[in-house]
């Protein structure tokens, strides 16, 4: 096995200065680097993975926090498999590792932990939700200066790292769609409030709604026939259908906040004698695999989720790895773009 000495030796510099390169610590010419560099390729030398993230004080681990929600099969959802794969190919590309640690939603947020037992150099968040609880650990994780980035959440007032879509848009251009088809009456099932995108989305479907005059009662009064809350799982948009069922007479279309539960309000409203595309339109948002096999082919906003996650890989990794380029505070956001297909029915 080559030795950190004998690649000095070739490259005539001390062994601490082979160190200082591999580890990336310290001031370093760039003439004496390459240097170092040539001679590590001609002995074909690797340095010990272990040593240099001991001599680095890191473990070479990147963190994704993941909602655990029991009998959720997580990783088959296209929003955290999309997310988690643009991840996972970044971290391999810059040579670190991927560590997945699961919270259950009722247990005790301790971000910090995990910089405390040093079993990560960063993380990202996922499913982060907007409650006192989450906020103040998020903030003691700021206060010490651990790097964190949040993905499709985002806390208002707040100055932390995120990546996230431009969901405001998205519902815009989905409810605009759906009133330049002639629709008037268009009803919208959300998720979670403790979502920002829930509430992006609702602002988007607000502005839309208002421009085309539909919020009687006041600028951002919606009549209660129109508007409907899920928890975007399949199940809650099913559950949805028979309420917008009973309100059929007075609802044209439907705008839901993902696909899962606008997949879930087509199979109710089938199961009721109401199809898609036929007795009203509806448009979800995600634009996942599934919206384009749903019998009708589902219009969706679709949201560049790999995407979204490779790039707040690369910006965290960036910045653990010393790049002064990439210092300071970043906050993304990405364009979404709305796909038609048949589930828009042929009114115009």
């Amino acid at each position: 096995m080559v030795t950190r000495k004998e690649v000095a030796e070739l490259a005539g510099v001390s062994e601490a200065t082979v160190s200082r390169v591999f580890n990336g610590v310290g001031p370093m010419k760039e003439e004496t680097k390459q240097r170092v560099l040539e001679a590590a390729k001609t002995l074909n030398y690797h340095p010990n993975a272990i040593a240099q993230n001991f001599a680095r004080r890191r473990s070479g681990n990147l963190g994704v926090v993941l909602p655990y929600v029991p009998k959720v099969h997580l990783f088959s959802t296209y929003f955290f498999s999309e997310i988690l794969s643009g991840i996972g190919a970044k971290v391999k590309e810059k040579g670190y590792d991927l560590l997945l640690l699961l919270r259950s939603p009722d247990e005790e947020s301790d971000y910090i932990d995990m910089f405390r037992s040093q079993k990560v150099d960063a993380c990202i968040i996922l499913g982060a939700t907007d409650t006192p609880r989450e906020l103040e650990q998020l903030k003691r994780l700021e206060e010490g200066g651990h790097p964190f980035c949040l993905v499709n959440q985002h806390f208002r007032g707040e100055q932390f790292n995120e990546v996230d879509a431009d969901h405001k848009t998205g519902s815009y251009i989905a409810v605009r769609h759906l009133l330049d088809r002639g629709h008037r009456r268009v009803a919208f099932l959300n998720g979670s409030p403790q979502f920002s995108s829930s509430g992006d989305r609702l602002e988007g479907y607000r502005q839309a709604m208002r421009e085309a005059g539909l919020l009687p009662g006041g600028m951002d009064a919606l009549s209660p026939h129109l508007y409907y809350e899920g928890n975007y799982s399949r199940t809650s948009g099913y559950r949805a259908a028979a309420q917008i069922y009973e309100h059929r007479h007075e609802i044209d279309a439907v705008f839901a906040a993902n696909d899962r539960m606008a997949i879930g309000l087509m199979q109710g409203l089938r199961e009721l004698g109401w199809e898609a595309g036929r007795d009203l339109a509806v448009v979800g948002y995600d634009n996942s695999d599934a919206a384009r096999v749903t019998d009708p082919p589902l219009t969706s906003v679709a949201v560049p989720f790999y995407e979204m996650g490779s790039l707040a890989a690369e910006k965290l990794l960036s910045r653990i790895g010393g790049d002064a380029a990439s210092k300071g505070t970043f906050q993304v956001k990405v364009d979404t773009e709305l796909v038609i297909r048949q589930s828009c029915g042929r009114r115009s």
